[in-house]
């Protein structure tokens, strides 16, 4: 069984202490690919570092994400497309919209996470390279942008949207993933999400350290437990575990061309 972690934060300060150790569990655990989300400029040199000691298994998406634009400076844009230039990246991400953090009514924030988003869609479309999309309480937007860039591809990182949206994101050629949330008693919306969408069209992620799956709950997450995500799913769907290892692995092998 092979699996691959489309959507984790091994950069952050959690694994500092083991972050070796944690790559070589999540190897143990049938994790063949970890896909590194950055989430500001400074961070970037960092998963440079990580991606570099470990080319076989860990690599990176350089992007600002929408939760951090306190820390997002004018020229970031520019210095994302000049980082892209000078070093190998399967994506840009984590990006996006998130309307649901208190900054977010502000005006002047809100703007900002928009502008700071289209400029990463260009950038994405530039480079053609896929996109890791972070999108709370705004997929609507988030879609609206989306469609202004036709030949962009990328994944939603821990859907939690409507059927009607996922279905109008995989017209747009997108992937949706799926974590640790699912495999929670009250998720029942989402567990039908996961009952009823392509398979093809599927996922799935850790988003390390954060949403631990529902056997680790309030523990730090790791990549070494994203098995517990795809026997969810195939629970789920009443299918065998290696069928979602195997669909999902050849998606995001599709999408990030690994």
């Amino acid at each position: 069984m092979e699996l691959i972690d489309s959507h984790s934060h091994i950069d952050f300060a959690e694994f500092d202490h083991d972050r070796t150790d944690a790559i070589l569990r999540a190897k143990d655990a049938d994790v063949s690919h970890i896909i590194v989300s950055s989430t500001i400029a400074d961070r970037w040199q960092l998963i440079t570092n990580i991606v570099e000691a470990t080319p076989s298994i860990c690599h990176a998406a350089y992007g600002l994400h929408p939760m951090f634009m306190d820390d997002v400076n004018n020229d970031d844009l520019d210095k994302l497309k000049q980082y892209l230039q000078e070093h190998k990246a399967v994506a840009i991400g984590e990006i996006g919209l998130d309307f649901f953090i208190p900054e977010s009514h502000q005006q002047q924030n809100k703007q900002k996470q928009i502008d700071i988003f289209v400029g990463q869609l260009a950038i994405a479309d530039e480079f053609q390279l896929p996109v890791i999309i972070h999108a709370r309480k705004s997929l609507d937007i988030v879609l609206k942008h989306l469609r202004q860039f036709p030949s962009l591809t990328g994944s939603i990182h821990s859907f939690s949207g409507s059927e009607q949206q996922a279905k109008q994101l995989i017209d747009l050629g997108f992937y949706l993933g799926f974590g640790g949330p699912i495999t929670y008693t009250r998720a029942t919306r989402l567990q039908q999400l996961v009952k009823k969408l392509p398979l093809d069209n599927m996922l799935i992620e850790t988003d390390s350290p954060d949403q631990p799956d529902s056997s680790h709950h309030q523990q730090r997450n790791e990549p070494a437990y994203l098995p517990t995500v795809a026997n969810t799913i195939a629970e789920i769907r009443g299918i065998d575990i290696n069928q979602v290892a195997s669909v999902t692995t050849t998606n995001a092998k599709r999408l990030f061309a690994l």
